[in-house]
């Protein structure tokens, strides 16, 4: 995979919180926040952490050292992380979502929908080494960090960054072709019936859409299962993840698409500026 960054239209899509202006033009690094930056010692991995850590992440365990110590420094100074989860970086963000490649196949191509600060793709991209991952999120100030840190770790041929909504990648956007992938991820974006309208669209049949979830993971199956499977989803299977490594384990909810649907042309920004063109850093 090259180095380009495609960059789709921003717009308060799905994803997308807050009032940033759309725009079709590449995502450029945001100014981090006046005053000092966090201590990068929040980043020190837990030793009653490090046997899990180092399954996990193998001999990618300093790449993945190098990440955490990015979420806590700028992550935090530019909005991207709460600074009191900065202490706890490994086990709810960095473990949490490694543990999540169990579900996902040996060179997989995966989608990370509204992906943040990189959570879940980008901590499944240090794990797994065989797989491509694209980061899709729609606000300009999270994708320029996301740029940021692929080119910092390194990670420039496995992983690129998509300045868009979902549907747009699924529909293709001024000119481009429509994105598919093997499996979809999603980390707290939205309730599972919106989410699925959205994500489902990326895979084509026999894919599948892992979103991680918390303990209303069951309720939310129960609420929602009958609008999947208009969508053209299966019967959504609750799967825990990291049973002995990670306690409590990483909740997830899986929908293979049964169905692909025709997707439908993806709507401009309101400022009416072109999204989806390619974009080289």
């Amino acid at each position: 995979m090259s180095g380009a960054e495609p960059s789709g239209a921003e717009s308060s899509g799905p994803e997308s919180s807050g009032g940033e202006p759309a725009g079709g033009a590449p995502a450029q690094p945001a100014d981090a926040a006046p005053g000092r930056h966090p201590p990068a010692a929040d980043a020190v991995l837990p030793p009653s952490l490090a046997g899990s850590a180092a399954t996990l992440f193998a001999d990618r365990l300093d790449l993945a050292a190098a990440y955490a110590e990015l979420l806590v420094t700028d992550g935090v100074v530019r909005g991207l992380i709460g600074p009191r989860e900065a202490p706890r970086i490994w086990d709810r963000h960095l473990l949490n979502c490694a543990v999540v490649a169990e579900r996902i196949p040996a060179e997989a191509v995966v989608f990370d929908v509204g992906s943040g600060a990189g959570l879940p793709g980008l901590v499944l991209a240090i794990a797994r080494p065989d797989l491509t991952v694209t980061l899709i999120e729609p606000l300009a100030r999270r994708t320029a960090f996301l740029i940021e840190a692929v080119q910092h770790l390194g990670l420039t041929r496995q992983v690129r960054v998509f300045r868009g909504r979902a549907e747009e990648a699924a529909a293709g956007a001024a000119g481009t072709e429509p994105m598919r992938a093997d499996v979809v991820t999603a980390r707290a974006v939205a309730p599972l019936d919106r989410l699925s309208a959205w994500c489902l669209p990326l895979v084509g049949q026999g894919g599948r859409l892992v979103a991680m979830k918390g303990a209303s993971a069951a309720e939310e199956i129960a609420e929602h299962a009958e609008a999947v499977q208009r969508l053209g989803g299966g019967v959504p299977e609750l799967h825990r993840c990291g049973i002995g490594l990670i306690d409590p384990p990483t909740t997830v909810v899986e929908i293979v698409q049964e169905r692909a649907r025709a997707t439908r042309p993806a709507r401009r920004a309101r400022t009416g500026r072109r999204g989806g063109r390619a974009a080289r850093r």
